[in-house]
């Protein structure tokens, strides 16, 4: 039986969401999800591309935390405006946060309450809406309730599937792959590709994630466990990639 914590769980959820990327692009978005992302590469998916956060492609793995420096082992000169060049050719898969997200997989972390006078300011658009059209898109919520999975996003940032058909062929491209929370993992693997409840982390059950979400999920009879970590998984995470234990401050649970 794993001793795998709540947060070591979803890093492995997240770290599931790259499988079968090959050579992109990955980009993550806080602990956890950085976390996974460098565990894929580590393991199951060595060919994802790793970038420093500021111009270089790195061959080697740092932990959670560690400044570039002169030890960084680089394998490719990768600028801001050449990422866009990836993106804009699918060959990029991003991890975002999600402040709010509904059944469809419409995100928003623009900001709370109607646009022209919202309650709360918070990222804005940031390269959302872009990333949701052109490239598989993936989500984390670290501390699942019905005030993130909500029945109506206030304001659209990241796309979903909903408003990608009526774009016609402008949304071809549109992948939102999974959501990943503190309480489960969720696709849109659904006719109509209205989110469904894909597994539950240990611990947890359908009726806490159905009182937690503010609208009806598709739920398919008997839901699976998440994958637990495996022993190799576990030390990489423990003493590789996250020694300070950051994942287990960002997970609520």
């Amino acid at each position: 039986m794993s001793d795998a914590s709540r947060a070591e769980v979803c890093a492995v959820a997240v770290a599931e969401v790259f499988r079968g990327d090959g050579e992109r692009l990955a980009s993550a978005f806080g602990a956890v999800p950085t976390i996974g992302a460098r565990l894929a590469r580590l393991t199951f998916e060595p060919d994802l591309l790793m970038t420093d956060g500021v111009a270089f492609l790195r061959a080697d793995v740092p932990p959670l935390g560690a400044e570039a420096g002169d030890d960084a082992v680089v394998e490719g000169w990768l600028p801001f405006r050449s990422v866009f060049d990836l993106l804009w050719n699918g060959r990029r898969h991003v991890v975002m946060t999600a402040s709010q997200i509904d059944r469809y997989g419409n995100h928003n972390f623009a900001c709370i309450g109607p646009h022209e006078k919202p309650r709360a300011q918070l990222l804005g658009m940031r390269g959302a809406p872009g990333n949701t059209l052109c490239h598989p898109t993936s989500y984390w919520v670290p501390n699942h309730s019905s005030k993130v999975f909500v029945e109506k996003v206030d304001v659209v940032s990241g796309v979903g599937y909903d408003r990608a058909r009526a774009l016609g062929p402008a949304g071809r491209f549109h992948e939102i792959r999974r959501v990943v929370s503190n309480l489960g993992v969720f696709d849109f693997a659904t006719p109509d590709n209205r989110m469904r409840l894909a597994s539950l982390h240990p611990g947890v059950s359908v009726d806490e994630v159905v009182e937690q979400t503010g609208f009806e999920l598709a739920i398919d009879g008997d839901v699976p466990p998440t994958r637990l970590p495996e022993a190799e998984e576990l030390r990489l995470v423990r003493e590789v990639l996250d020694p300070r234990g950051a994942r287990d401050r960002e997970v609520v649970g």
